[in-house]
């Protein structure tokens, strides 16, 4: 009932910009916190930026300073504006989303709904 469709991946040199955009849609009642993660090969996922629906951001350390979270609530789109990005940075970058969305009758919650996924390759 509810779909993540993840773009702007690609290929960037290090010290460039990407900007990765998440639309939510479906049957979707209200969209809570929205973040993003990400999954370097052989390494666990782990928390890039979130936000809450109050839209107050959060980062993780490696990243504060040269990526931006920002919503659009009207859009149901959350972004990621990475700025200096280093090879380190590669991967596959995931949206995640709290959304509360109608299921049949019911209105029902997923905390933790998940895109399919872009990548994200930074090397010269």
């Amino acid at each position: 009932q509810v779909q993540l469709v993840e773009s702007g991946g690609g290929l960037v040199q290090p010290g460039g910009s990407l900007r990765l955009s998440c639309e939510a849609s479906g049957s979707i009642l209200r969209l809570n916190g929205m973040g993003w993660y990400r999954q370097a090969p052989g390494k666990p996922r782990e928390l890039v930026a979130n936000m809450s629906s109050g839209g107050s951001p959060n980062y993780a350390d490696s990243v504060r300073g040269r990526f931006t979270i920002s919503r659009d609530n009207a859009k149901n789109t959350v972004y990621l504006q990475m700025n200096s990005l280093k090879p380190e940075d590669t991967a596959v970058y995931y949206c995640n989303a709290d959304v509360t969305y109608l299921g049949g009758f019911f209105a029902r919650r997923e905390y933790d709904h998940w895109g399919q996924g872009t990548q994200v390759t930074v090397s010269s």
